[in-house]
């Protein structure tokens, strides 16, 4: 395939700048390694990082890695690595059988995935010299998220913009962020992206997307309950929250607090 010299326009790179701007993504040197599923966020967030390198006052590499659950037997390599090749990138991939791991751990195998290429992509990151691994979440994504949290475990959190790891060194970048994700359907159809279907079994059976279908039926009924969950996602000074839940800091508390009501009766 030719590398092509222009491919996303301007006015949809908008919403990138923002994020990378606003959050600082970027500085000087950074070496960024695209998790490309070959899905259509991803295949997107790769196409427009490829457009913007292109023109960023702050200069950074940008390579493309895969890795390959081992769902299905034809791991789409090719397709994935002529992909890269439109805008001179270089793809990496490694397999990592994602069932055995989750049959040997038990648990979710959503999680056990999840982890397994977070770690996967991690360590690639910093064999190759990477400093940054960007991920393709968009808005929907992260108030999924934060709705999931609130519901299942009872806590305001989603995933952040820029997420550094001290473990590792690397630091996770979120450049789609704004990006609703009709949205990012509507660009891949415009582009011409030809996204490759996921192989998991698990695909669209799993608590993420009953996350999502709630989401949609409450949006149906109250029309602003979606930008209210995106706002509500932000650290605000208006917030009114309780403080944190006491721990032993409670027991003393009472003892002070009837301790007091003692002394003053002994007066």
């Amino acid at each position: 395939m030719t590398k092509k010299s222009t491919f996303v326009p301007a006015k949809d790179l908008s919403k990138l700048w923002r994020a990378i701007i606003e959050f600082d993504m970027l500085q000087p040197g950074d070496r960024i390694l695209v998790g490309l599923s070959g899905g259509k966020d991803s295949m997107l967030l790769t196409a427009m990082l490829a457009e913007i390198k292109k023109y960023s006052p702050i200069p950074f590499d940008l390579a493309c890695y895969t890795v390959n659950g081992m769902f299905a037997p034809n791991f789409p390599k090719a397709e994935l690595e002529a992909f890269c090749a439109q805008f001179g990138l270089t793809h990496y991939s490694d397999d990592v059988d994602v069932m055995a791991a989750h049959e040997k751990k038990g648990g979710s195998p959503c999680f056990t995935c999840a982890y397994f290429r977070r770690a996967a992509t991690n360590r690639r990151a910093q064999e190759l010299g990477f400093n940054k691994v960007a991920l393709a979440h968009h808005n929907d994504d992260a108030v999924e998220t934060f709705f999931m949290n609130l519901v299942t475990s009872g806590q305001l959190r989603t995933f952040l913009p820029v997420t550094p790891l001290s473990r590792s060194g690397i630091t996770v970048l979120r450049p789609l962020l704004y990006y609703r994700e009709q949205e990012i359907r509507e660009l891949v159809a415009k582009l011409g992206l030809k996204p490759i279907k996921n192989p998991c079994p698990y695909d669209g059976h799993t608590m993420r997307q009953d996350i999502k279908e709630h989401i949609a039926a409450l949006d149906a009924q109250y029309p602003e309950i979606y930008e209210h969950l995106a706002a509500a996602m932000r650290d605000s000074d208006r917030q009114e929250l309780w403080p944190p839940k006491p721990g032993k800091e409670l027991l003393q508390k009472f003892h002070t607090f009837w301790g007091r009501g003692r002394k003053q009766a002994e007066q």
